[in-house]
């Protein structure tokens, strides 16, 4: 599998869908730093909420192959401003994450990846098992 980072706000799904990858028993716990978990980097939402950290962002990146951009399709606002990916020199990919939830809208989440330069995007639903395959194949 190849080396990921999930970059989202908090709460967006991350540390759910990190461990639903790794076939890990479901729990809610806050990403208190960057955690490895096999060969995923799930970091904390206060990374993208404040600028200040993207510097720690780009910097943990370089260990990693793809960059993974989370945004929440029950999440009205979009925390990736456009052209956000151009500060990689990585492979840029986003997931639509809670894909299963009623009040989700996920045609808006898939314009703010698309916006922030995701150029491969995954509908998933960490706790139904949705999309888990497609990004498999995908990230093997």
């Amino acid at each position: 599998m190849k080396k990921i980072i999930l970059i989202g706000r908090t709460g967006s799904g991350k540390t759910t869908l990190t461990q639903a990858l790794n076939k890990s028993l479901i729990k809610y716990r806050k990403t208190q730093a960057m955690e490895y978990h096999n060969n995923i980097l799930d970091t904390p939402g206060e990374y993208i909420e404040n600028k200040r950290f993207y510097n720690a962002l780009i910097t943990s990146s370089f260990d990693c192959d793809i960059i993974g951009l989370v945004q929440d399709c029950t999440d009205e606002a979009c925390i990736f401003p456009p052209s956000f990916a151009s500060m990689f020199n990585k492979e840029v990919i986003g997931f639509i994450t809670k894909v299963d939830c009623a009040k989700g809208d996920v045609e808006y989440a898939r314009e703010c990846l698309k916006d922030a330069g995701a150029n491969r995007i995954f509908k998933v639903s960490s706790l139904e098992g949705d999309g888990l395959e497609d990004i498999k194949m995908y990230v093997y």
